[in-house]
């Protein structure tokens, strides 16, 4: 527990009574929470790393502008808000999108015509020059990439988006720094405070220990987890340098309680500055141990519980995104289990849901996306997902050969058809992506390419096949609607509310050309944006007036509040799946059709959840449900509601 004396020494430090009892009274809700956590993590250390975190918090306390502040006691008044349906989110490069910051705060008008609530800018904090793994080398935490703006323009937008009812969602990198980075420039120079901020090894013998259980994350252009730096070892000498991703992306050492500080300061420096939600990068790998992977160690959760406990006593408008693309078994402990149930982050990719989109829909066959949501285990109640059909990074095939096993497959198998398919390899596929960072020791092929694209859009429109057109739109706006209506925040990517299709003019550009994700990263198109609204029968503007009327039903829609679960209910017909979610005005029942034929839906399992007449929310018909059999076109998806 906390130190007894520590708020009688805390009180002096604030001018204003009323500050001193806010802040008091979060350290006493949170208190227990963050010293269990550093504990845990750093034991006897604790009470003097507690005396210097408390150092941060309180500058950040006093430093918090008056409208922030405001923000804080709307949220304390409504802790569900990044679980309300009508948060809908966008996801963009800054210079993609608008060029600019300034750029971004003149697009607003766009943005809430969408609907859009949160926005997800993605890395823009300084990143080194040349090569920088799309800016999540970050030189400088507290500086803007120059061709962006400032800092000052980075708070300015945060104002305007607030003014507009957005929330601005950044990404904070955990696991490394740019090897130009102020605290790597001093490790290398020989100060031993900050050679102690990263893994440095004077041989290959802790190395080559560590490898014999750790993977590549890039091993086309990145093999290994260790670069040898001339300058990195004690007295000048050289030193292996921990670097998980790439040779310049120095990892840090999070056994030395410094980083924790360190990281701290820049959450909170950059709250203050209007940053709503924190999108913790690579979180997964911040914790190393001698023969594991590294990854998903205990102390990870316990490292991000302290941070959450700090941030809620100071900023507590502010919320944590996981980043950690890992197996639901291992993902569920970044929202919170047992002890940290509900205390660790408030979101989290669902990137289960998105692979099992995908592959459904390759396959026509919805057994394995039933048995991987059964399987999965349920969030905390007051935490939410991130859903998304495409995102900035590759596909890559996390299926189980467990959950394969129960729909009666191949795990392997089932993966080695989805690169085939999605590569346009496999015979009659009508996606087109690339293969990305092919491992021949493990026969891995990851997939990118844009969500139209891998729809068969792309292949459509070269073929000058309309028929084949109408079913990819169809096809997009499925995935669309599955991950609308699942429970979450969805998370719409740049472009893909206007089907645009690879950029393969990413080949051109020399820092881009090594690494081909860049297709599914285009620069948005305003013309087609306003040739999509103005047209509505071209495939674009289907997919832009599909999207746009989803978003409103959606955001109309109280049963898709995060906090309820959804279930799979038994479908008869292997095409269709069927989604249950218990609400307290009443069960929501989704079907979807994941295949280019019709098929029949048995009226007496709707009837069985929903009695004898059912509202369809996409359409706004009330449904007779005595019939014996309901038709569902290719593709179709429908949200049924009970009439109470």
């Amino acid at each position: 527990m906390l130190k007894s004396d520590l708020a009688s020494r805390l009180r002096p430090a604030f001018d204003d009574d009323r500050d001193a009892d806010t802040f008091l009274l979060r350290l006493e809700r949170y208190g227990a929470e963050l010293v269990e956590s550093l504990e845990a993590v750093y034991g006897e250390q604790t009470n003097e790393l507690l005396d210097s975190l408390m150092e941060v918090m309180l500058h950040a306390f006093h430093a918090r502008p008056g409208e922030l502040r405001q923000l804080d006691e709307a949220r304390l008044l409504r802790p569900d808000w990044l679980q309300q349906p009508e948060m809908i989110g966008y996801v963009a490069y800054a210079d993609r999108f608008a060029g600019t910051l300034q750029g971004v705060s003149e697009k607003l008008p766009y943005l809430r015509g969408l609907g859009v609530k949160y926005l997800h800018l993605m890395p823009l904090l300084r990143p080194r020059d040349g090569e920088n793994d799309g800016g999540y080398a970050v030189q400088d935490y507290r500086a803007v990439r120059p061709d962006l703006g400032t800092m000052d323009d980075l708070s300015a937008l945060a104002t305007r988006l607030r003014a507009s009812g957005i929330s601005l969602v950044l990404d904070l990198v955990l696991n490394h720094v740019a090897q130009e980075h102020e605290w790597a420039v001093k490790a290398r120079a020989g100060d031993p405070k900050y050679r102690d901020y990263f893994h440095i090894f004077p041989d290959r013998v802790a190395p080559d220990a560590y490898e014999q259980t750790l993977p590549e994350v890039f091993p086309e252009f990145a093999p290994g987890n260790f670069t040898w730096d001339e300058a990195a070892g004690e007295a000048g000498k050289g030193g292996w340098v921990w670097t998980t991703f790439n040779r310049y992306q120095w990892d840090l050492n999070w056994g030395n309680p410094a980083v924790l500080r360190e990281f701290l300061d820049i959450i909170l420096y950059l709250a203050n500055r209007g940053v709503e939600v924190f999108r913790l990068d690579a979180i997964a790998f911040i914790w190393k141990r001698l023969g594991t992977d590294c990854q998903n160690q205990p102390e990870v959760h316990h490292l991000t519980r302290a941070l959450r406990a700090c941030v809620r006593i100071v900023a507590p408008a502010v919320a944590f995104k996981a980043e950690a693309i890992v197996a639901p078994g291992d993902l569920i402990h970044y929202l919170g289990t047992r002890d940290h149930h509900g205390k660790v982050s408030d979101m989290a990719y669902h990137n289960s849901l998105m692979v099992q989109l995908w592959s459904t829909l390759a396959s026509q066959n919805t057994r394995l996306l039933g048995e991987a949501l059964r399987a999965f285990p349920p969030k905390p109640t007051n935490t939410t997902w991130g859903l998304y059909v495409r995102c900035h990074d590759d596909i890559g095939w996390a299926i189980s050969d467990e959950d394969a096993a129960r729909a009666g497959l191949s795990g392997p198998a089932h993966r080695h058809f989805l690169s085939d398919f999605y590569s346009g390899e496999y015979e009659g596929s009508w996606a087109r992506g690339l293969v990305f960072q092919f491992n021949p020791d493990t026969g891995d092929r990851r997939i990118s390419g844009s969500a139209a694209s891998l729809a068969g859009l792309e292949a459509a429109l070269e073929g000058g096949d309309a028929a084949q057109v109408e079913l990819a739109v169809k096809r997009l706006l499925l995935l669309h609607t599955v991950t609308l209506g699942f429970g979450g925040v969805p998370l719409l990517y740049m472009g893909d509310e206007l089907a645009l299709l690879n950029d393969y003019g990413y080949q051109d550009v020399p820092e881009h050309a090594a690494d081909n994700r860049w297709v599914h990263r285009p620069r948005m198109d305003w013309q087609a944006a306003a040739d999509a609204q103005a047209h509505p029968d071209t495939p674009a503007g289907q997919v832009n007036a599909g999207l746009r009327h989803l978003i409103h039903v959606r955001q109309g829609t109280p049963h898709l509040h995060a906090s309820i679960e959804t279930g799979v209910l038994p479908s008869p017909d292997a095409r269709l799946l069927l989604l249950r979610r218990e609400h307290p005005l009443g069960r929501m029942v989704q079907v979807y059709n994941f295949s280019d034929q019709p098929a029949e839906l048995p009226l007496n399992i709707l009837r069985e959840q929903l009695g004898d007449r059912a509202t369809e929310r996409l359409s706004g018909y009330e449904y007779d449900l005595t019939p014996w059999t309901l038709n569902v076109p290719p593709y179709a998806a429908w949200w049924f509601t009970e009439n109470t």
